[in-house]
């Protein structure tokens, strides 16, 4: 009896309840990069096997549940083509390092009798030290990133990672996107992708703005500016998770 082919847009009804992120660009992108090799129909479609099902299930449980690399995934997916058993894994889930704070500059003058230094205990009833802001270097940033030097010089030129005005370091915030622009890259996005997102997100800076700019006069601006920004991220996640939910039916 012939073994059963199904399309890709079976595949992606078939596995979405268990990946909810999984789309056609994304099983055609793991095509691309070799760790999926569909049998094509004469008229050049795929035709997926019940084998091709469950190697992309494979694929989809050690990006989602373990964060593997795909260049890590491949070498699993060779050993299991041999014939082998790919390595046990036990990796916890990521979450974004807290890089080693820069020592701290030199006093511009003397300490006061009320000052107290960074590092002295917290005294008697205040709340202990807050931690001291990310600053990294460029040559820090890829490292503990992970990005590619060639990758992160197209963020810069996009203007999705820049550093603190004014400086040669890059803060929490330009680490995170990083960090994130690492990770989806395995999903196939790319910079040119990130940039969609920055222009997004400065037009809602603008209407942060815009909406402070009419309040100025209360007082408390970054108290404001704070709230405004909760709620519009807020709003954000709710129309992004919407839209995907209608786009699964």
């Amino acid at each position: 009896m012939t073994e059963a082919r199904h399309s890709i847009g079976w595949v992606v009804k078939e596995l979405t309840p268990e990946f909810p992120d999984l789309s056609i660009s994304k099983i055609r992108y793991l095509e691309t990069e070799g760790l999926l090799s569909p049998e094509r129909a004469p008229s050049g479609y795929r035709k997926y096997s019940a084998g091709d099902v469950k190697r992309l299930h494979y694929i989809l449980n050690m990006q989602r549940t373990h964060y593997l690399p795909l260049k890590v995934i491949r070498e699993h997916l060779d050993q299991i083509d041999r014939g082998l058993t790919p390595p046990r894994i036990d990796t916890p889930s990521p979450a974004v390092p807290d890089p080693p704070p820069e020592p701290e500059a030199a006093p511009s003058r003397r300490p006061a009798p009320g000052d107290r230094h960074v590092d002295d205990p917290p005294r008697t009833g205040q709340e202990p030290r807050k931690r001291r802001p990310v600053r990294l270097s460029r040559a820090e940033l890829i490292e503990k990133s992970g990005l590619a030097e060639p990758v992160l010089a197209e963020l810069e030129r996009l203007l999705v990672i820049t550093p603190r005005r004014g400086t040669h370091y890059y803060d929490q915030d330009a680490f995170a996107v990083a960090i994130a622009a690492k990770q989806l890259a395995s999903f196939g996005i790319d910079p040119r992708h990130l940039r969609q997102i920055k222009i997004a997100a400065d037009k809602e800076v603008g209407l942060i703005n815009q909406a402070t700019a009419a309040h100025s006069r209360r007082g408390s601006s970054r108290q404001t500016i704070e709230e405004l920004t909760r709620l519009i991220n807020v709003t954000h996640l709710a129309m992004v998770r919407s839209g995907v939910q209608r786009e699964l039916g």
